[in-house]
């Protein structure tokens, strides 16, 4: 795991689920892991829930950083695409479960959107790793 520095200034929002800003030494690799969806090897979406979908994209995100020699703990910044506010509170408990609460949070933002490439996903999600050569 590459050390990166994680920011949270005072005079900033505090919440432990995500940093404000991370900083990646210069020697790292950046791997940049387009929008995944929440959709199995054939393009198949995985559930219809959000919950469901959330958790498939993080395993795609997951995937990508590995094929590059990274792990999720390499991730310095997330975006996060949902059709729908209602979906929040899923996707965040999926997010919780996913991620190693020992490690720093990365950045992350999230966006309501109203709509993806196709009308059956919920979820899009993003990331850049940063990854020690």
């Amino acid at each position: 795991m590459l050390k990166q520095k994680h920011h949270n200034p005072l005079g900033l929002h505090q919440n432990p689920a995500f940093t404000q800003a991370v900083e990646v030494p210069a020697d790292a690799s950046l791997v940049f892991i387009g929008g995944q969806n929440g959709i199995d090897g054939s393009g198949a979406v995985v559930g219809d829930s959000p919950y469901e979908q959330t958790t498939k994209a993080l395993e795609n995100v997951k995937t990508a950083v590995e094929a590059a020699g990274g792990s999720a703990a390499d991730i310095a910044k997330w975006t996060i695409l949902v059709t729908d506010r209602e979906h929040l509170n899923s996707g965040f408990a999926a997010f919780a479960e996913f991620w190693d609460q020992a490690i720093p949070p990365p950045a992350i933002t999230v966006q309501i959107v109203s709509g993806l490439a196709d009308a059956s996903f919920l979820v899009e999600i993003e990331a850049i790793a940063a990854i020690q050569p």
